[in-house]
Order: C-alpha cells, then structure tokens, then sequence
C-alpha cells in the first residue's frame, strides 16, 4: 500500500476542524476557551510563553484532555468544551485537535499559524513560568 502522505493527512484533519486566528483565538479564550500548548520546553523558550495557556506535552494530550480519563485535568469538564490546541507553526496542532475530536471533543480546534503567528500579531507573552501538566 502507498501511503497519502502528511500532506494528505493535514489536510484531512483540517478539513474537520474551524480553525481560528490568533485574534480569534484571543476572544475564544475570553469566552471561556480552553488553550493548550504543546511546543516543547525549548520553543516555549525561544518564543515565549501564552498567557493562560496550559502545556500539555503532546505524548499525553488526548489522555489530560478526556472527561472519562482518569488521567484528566481537572479543567477537562465535558466532551464540549472548547478546545484551542497550539503548536510552533500550526502543523502539529490540527493533527492533534482532528485527534481529540475523534475522541469526541467535538469542540476541539487549533490555531492557524501556531505561536509564531502569535507573536507575529503583536500579541502578549510571558517570559513564564507556564501552567505545565505532566
């Protein structure tokens, strides 16, 4: 079997998803949005933290993020909580927010461009420490 590829992949899980802009993001955060970062420690360095943000690493994010999980955070209140997932560039973010939405968090969506876009919107950041959840 060939694989697609990534690029297919991406597309697929974008295809499902309502992406919102860094300003969009903002007002969904203000409206109660959940935002989740998962760039590593060194590009949270390198580009500073989201204020509000919770990191979560993305090896554990489908656990921390499931309301049935005993492994959830305790802001992991409902399979309809908005969700705003945030990667480096915007990549990584739509794989994972197109996996929590199969694991039915229907509200779950990331943020075009990722925290690069961010910065590049003028927006704030911190210098941290961030909301970290092992």
């Amino acid at each position: 079997m060939i694989s697609p590829g990534v690029d297919a992949l991406l597309e697929q899980a974008r295809a499902g998803l309502r992406r919102l802009s860094p300003l969009e993001t903002v007002e969904a955060v203000r409206a109660g949005a959940l935002l989740v970062d998962t760039r590593t420690d060194a590009q949270r360095r390198e580009q500073g933290e989201l204020p509000g943000a919770i990191v979560i690493e993305r090896t554990v994010l489908e656990w921390r993020l499931d309301p049935a999980s005993e492994c959830r955070i305790p802001e992991a209140t409902g399979y309809d909580r908005e969700i705003v997932v945030v990667c480096r560039q915007g990549y990584s973010s739509s794989l994972a927010a197109a996996s929590l939405q199969a694991l039915g968090l229907r509200n779950a969506t990331d943020m075009i461009g990722g925290a690069q876009a961010w910065r590049e919107a003028g927006l704030p950041l911190n210098d941290g420490p961030a909301d970290v959840r092992p």
